[in-house]
């Protein structure tokens, strides 16, 4: 079901909509349900479910069929430490995620960024950590990869502006060029979840408990605007996801006791984003 709770316009974005939940039934729980990601080559929903207080990460997948959502289970490239932030890239070959998971024997202390790819069969294969100097010894966040070619991230690593600021890093011959995004993004604060629209114009960042947007100027980015209250409602906004034309945005909220975290949507009029899952109850 889904039940509209706001009318909104996005102070710097083109479009508007309304801010709606997205109660997928099989998905929502008493839990923290957070981050979602659409499997491009078949609608599966990943996303990340953590306890009420936001704590033990983990992502599961979801299927749509003929009932409606599935019950959610852990990803099929599933690790031993907690896990988070999954993203597709376009064609869907390959998924961006962050992980404490046990590499060469040592269980990591850190949150790095690790890419499985799968094969035509659509059938998994072994993640791989992303080698330094992406990962460093501090927590990465949100790996986001932009149509410019420079993947998108959230780094607490010396040599930022702040505590936590968003960087962006490019392969090139197999050696990865990181830069810092600089004083238009980031803040003597945290900067943490980057994401770069699917036209590459613009991008939506969480920073210090609020979502802001910037655009895209000049090979670089323009000074960050907070979005309006409608979508900053109280401070604990993450996790947001464009839809493919870049009209409509998926987020989470906490939502008070006995919802914690829930999805919302920025939806474009008239864009069915998500899209429906059939199910006796009315699906998505």
């Amino acid at each position: 079901m889904i039940a509209p709770i706001l009318s909104i316009a996005l102070l710097a974005a083109p479009a508007q909509g309304e801010v709606m939940e997205w109660t997928a039934q099989g998905v929502s729980s008493p839990m923290f349900e957070s981050h979602a990601a659409f499997d491009p080559r078949g609608g599966d929903l990943y996303f990340v479910r953590s306890d009420t207080n936001f704590r033990g990460w983990r992502i599961l997948v979801s299927r749509c069929g003929a009932d409606g959502w599935s019950a959610p289970v852990d990803a099929p490239f599933a690790g031993d430490g907690v896990e988070a932030d999954p993203f597709f890239t376009a064609d869907g070959a390959s998924l961006y995620f962050i992980s404490t998971r046990t590499t060469d024997g040592v269980r990591r202390g850190d949150l790095d960024i690790w890419r499985v790819d799968r094969d035509a069969s659509g059938r998994w294969g072994t993640p791989v950590r992303v080698p330094e100097p992406v990962n460093s010894p501090a927590a990465e966040w949100f790996p986001r990869p932009g149509r410019d070619g420079w993947l998108y991230f959230g780094s607490a690593r010396p040599g930022g502006l702040g505590k936590t600021d968003i960087w962006r890093a490019r392969e090139t011959g197999g050696s990865w060029r990181v830069e810092n995004l600089g004083p238009a993004i980031n803040t003597a604060g945290d900067e943490y979840e980057p994401l770069p629209s699917p036209d590459g114009r613009r991008m939506v960042l969480m920073a210090d408990g609020a979502l802001y947007e910037s655009r895209a100027a000049g090979g670089g980015w323009a000074p960050r605007v907070k979005l309006g209250p409608e979508v900053n409602a109280n401070g604990s906004e993450i996790g947001a996801l464009f839809s493919p034309s870049g009209k409509s945005m998926l987020f989470a909220r906490d939502l008070g006791p006995g919802r914690s975290g829930e999805f919302l949507v920025l939806r474009s009029t008239p864009e069915d984003w998500p899209a429906p899952c059939a199910s006796p109850a009315g699906g998505r």
